[in-house]
């Protein structure tokens, strides 16, 4: 059974920070593909970060320098450092799990919003 479980979002002020986490199972993981996307209401999903092939990562121009990606191989965990949070970052986090087979995988997603 496939598992994608996002974890970490919640109620924030601007300036504050949260740290969102993604647990895989039940796959083939791939992490070149692996990351982190949202999505605000009225809005298409966009990419936040991803690892890319030979351990690069890809980050969405809006949180360049705020926002940090890494990830636990053994524990087939992804995590997302949010720092410096501003209201336009409010929107559901989803974490997308690419499989060796193919074939990509959305967790549920986590609310995170931010109010002044």
């Amino acid at each position: 059974q496939v598992q994608v479980v996002e974890s970490g979002g919640g109620l924030v002020q601007p300036g504050e920070s949260l740290r969102l986490s993604c647990t895989i199972s039940g796959i083939p993981l791939r992490f070149d593909g692996t990351g982190w996307y949202r999505q605000a209401p009225g809005d298409q999903r966009e990419l936040v970060a991803t690892f890319s092939r030979s351990d690069r990562i890809n980050y969405g121009e809006s949180v360049k320098g705020r926002f940090t990606i890494s990830r636990d191989n053994a524990k087939n965990t992804v995590y997302l450092q949010m720092n410096n949070l501003q209201p336009e970052d409010t929107a559901v986090y989803y974490c997308k799990a690419s499989s060796w087979t193919g074939e990509n995988y959305w967790g549920q997603g986590t609310q995170v919003t931010v109010f002044s």
